[in-house]
């Protein structure tokens, strides 16, 4: 079995760029197979009058930064894509010859601004999409709009963070990827090997990542690089196991 580890940074970059860089690295060094950022715009999402809307704001990704991040990304060799909410989002990630997207839970709803036409832009590209749907939507709906990609569905619970007692796992494995948003490192392993023993040839694990003592919006659902490296070294070791 082969697993695609994603590093789902989110707002866990808080903002800085500098940040942003260190969580790429550290997703590097903990042997993950790709970084995932969200490209969204505040005034798409929400209005100015939320409560964090600065925090919100200070966390949009401009191409400015998201060039940045992807050289970064490339020079040290580990994968950048991202969740694009918007479809001039898609136009400019590939000018950056990105290799897959991600479709949030939020866009298969299709009731924020341009969801419906950000779900086609993706799938006119060809690329392979992950896509996540904790929150609801029309799955057949969505196969048909991407009926010519490569499609991956994650098993997906919409709470931030998810209680591990909530978790289906008779459904859970039935998909090939598991979107986790519990604490620790648990659930997923226990994810790779239902899968592991079901004979499952890839699946994708995508597990949110912080630094340490992060105070992002994104930090109470996320494992600091330190249990992501913890959480990679252990599915390395269940797909070299004979079950």
């Amino acid at each position: 079995m082969k697993s695609f580890i994603v590093a789902e940074i989110a707002s866990n970059w808080e903002g800085s760029i500098a940040k942003a860089k260190k969580l790429i690295q550290a997703s590097k060094n903990s042997g993950a197979d790709a970084v995932k950022f969200q490209m969204w715009r505040a005034s798409d999402l929400y209005t100015s009058s939320h409560p964090n809307w600065k925090e919100i704001k200070k966390s949009e990704l401009t191409y400015g930064k998201i060039k940045k991040l992807k050289q970064t990304a490339d020079e040290i060799g580990i994968e950048f894509f991202c969740s694009a909410f918007y479809p001039e989002a898609i136009e400019f990630l590939e000018k950056l010859s990105v290799k897959k997207y991600k479709i949030a839970s939020r866009t298969c709803l299709m009731k924020d601004p341009f969801s419906k036409e950000t779900l086609q832009k993706k799938a006119t590209t060809g690329k392979p999409v992950i896509i996540s749907m904790g929150m609801g939507g029309n799955k057949k709906q969505i196969k048909k709009i991407f009926e010519k990609n490569n499609v991956t569905f994650c098993y997906c619970i919409s709470k931030y963070p998810t209680p591990i007692s909530e978790i289906n796992w008779k459904n859970a494995i039935t998909y090939d990827g598991f979107s986790d948003h519990t604490l620790g490192i648990t659930a997923p392993l226990i994810f790779c090997i239902l899968k592991k023993q079901n004979g499952t040839k890839n699946i994708i694990i995508e597990k949110h990542v912080k630094l340490k003592n992060s105070k992002g919006p994104d930090a109470s659902s996320s494992i600091d690089t330190d249990e992501l490296k913890l959480l990679v070294s252990n599915i390395r070791l269940i797909e070299k196991m004979k079950l």
